[in-house]
């Protein structure tokens, strides 16, 4: 009986992929907006360059995009 268990786990577990990859990265991208609001809020002229606004447009881009590549990968 104990073996059965044993092995049924091993196989439910060697099914489901670890979504570890998608709690980090979305929280990352959630964190990043509330860190952007604040900063916009704070400042007017944030992000105060182009050059910046380059910049932390491509973060946020990088980051929505590992957040959604990884919900499709571990999906």
């Amino acid at each position: 009986m104990l073996a059965t268990l044993l092995t049924f786990a091993a196989e439910t577990a060697e099914e489901e992929s670890s979504k570890t990859a998608f709690y980090v990265l979305g929280s990352l991208a959630a964190v990043w907006a509330i860190v952007l609001f604040a900063l916009g809020m704070r400042s007017p002229e944030f992000p105060g360059s182009a050059g910046a606004q380059r910049g932390v447009i491509a973060v946020s881009v990088l980051v929505v995009v590992g957040a959604m590549a990884s919900a499709v990968v571990t999906a």
